[in-house]
């Protein structure tokens, strides 16, 4: 008898697949290395309490960070960890065949590097080869995570997912963290990601279905828009704005709001872009020096030599390898 697929996702087999490729890097960790040594009892308590739905979530604790800027992270205890590793599993295959392919945030074969040469590339297709002017509309959301509706979020799983166990289950990791009433996702969490793209994913729908926008690429909050009249991105702004604060609660950040042509350079996903080349942000390049020189480990220089090939950074590489040979 086929298994259901929240007894898929509880199962045994899939707790320890999910244990596996969580424990990867982080085996040194006290609270993990605790949790591991009566491993199978807290497997079969966490699937007990899953199978008679009798599962609570933990409480989070609080990580202040610098990444670049300040943010805080907020991390679930292991147990539950773990159980967002098992739902990842599962619930990742099946909404990534739903997301637009011009999403790029917290995807298998996408990322940054993958969203700034497909930018590139509509750069080239707007511009004609450079022959034609190209204005871009770039956006950010306005505290993006913290603001993310948990009704509506329901909402909108409940449009793809049928299995009652499943939503139960859902909506128990979504209001396991409620520091605005109502609203709001942990940073730290695993599932987060995901979730993230499955709310987006209406507005990626809606500007490539409703819109027929072809010219758009979304990473994580930030997008843009690439068009050859400034017009028509002016008149998409009120659009989106409108679709953003009715549909999802949202709203975009006023002052990162801008619209540029490509030839003065606009700055997204850390470069600065222009018609045929692209440099580092300067916030990046600084980032980066100062982070070299707090540890200049090879694993750390070969990491930002890796990150420069992407644009036009000669120089910078250059430097990185002569602090390398000092």
């Amino acid at each position: 008898m086929r298994q259901s697929p929240y007894e898929e996702l509880i199962s045994v087999q899939n707790l320890l697949e999910a244990w596996e490729e969580f424990l990867k890097e982080k085996r040194n960790r006290k609270d993990i290395a605790h949790f591991q040594l009566q491993l199978m009892d807290h497997l079969f308590s966490l699937y007990r309490d899953l199978q008679n739905r009798t599962y609570r979530h933990g409480a989070y604790r609080v990580l202040k960070i610098s990444d670049p800027k300040p943010r805080i992270i907020h991390i679930a205890p292991v147990r539950d960890r773990l159980l967002h590793h098992a739902m990842y599993r599962k619930l990742y295959p099946y909404f990534e065949k739903k997301f637009e392919y011009d999403s790029y945030s917290c995807r298998n074969n996408k990322g940054t590097h993958r969203a700034l040469y497909r930018f590139e590339k509509f750069i080239r297709i707007v511009s004609k080869n450079n022959t034609k002017q190209c204005w871009v509309l770039k956006c950010d959301i306005r505290k993006f995570f913290a603001n993310i509706d948990h009704n509506i979020f329901i909402s909108i799983i409940q449009k793809h997912i049928t299995d009652t166990d499943t939503l139960w289950l859902c909506e128990r990791i979504i209001r396991s963290f409620n520091p605005i009433e109502g609203k709001g996702l942990p940073l730290g969490n695993l599932t987060s990601q995901l979730f993230a793209n499955v709310y987006m994913n209406e507005f990626d729908q809606f500007v490539k279905h409703a819109l027929k926008e072809k010219y758009y690429i979304r990473y994580a909050d930030d997008f843009v828009f690439l068009f050859r009249e400034r017009g028509e991105l002016e008149n998409i702004i009120p659009i989106i704005q409108k679709f953003l604060s009715e549909k999802l609660k949202l709203s975009l950040h006023e002052d990162k709001l801008f619209i540029k042509t490509i030839g003065s350079g606009v700055d997204f996903l850390g470069w600065v872009h222009f018609p045929d080349h692209r440099v580092l942000r300067t916030a990046t390049k600084k980032r980066m020096f100062k982070r070299i020189q707090a540890s200049p480990t090879p694993e750390t220089l070969n990491s930002y030599l890796g990150l420069l090939k992407h644009g036009n950074a000669h120089k910078l590489q250059l430097k990185i390898l002569h602090v390398h040979s000092e």
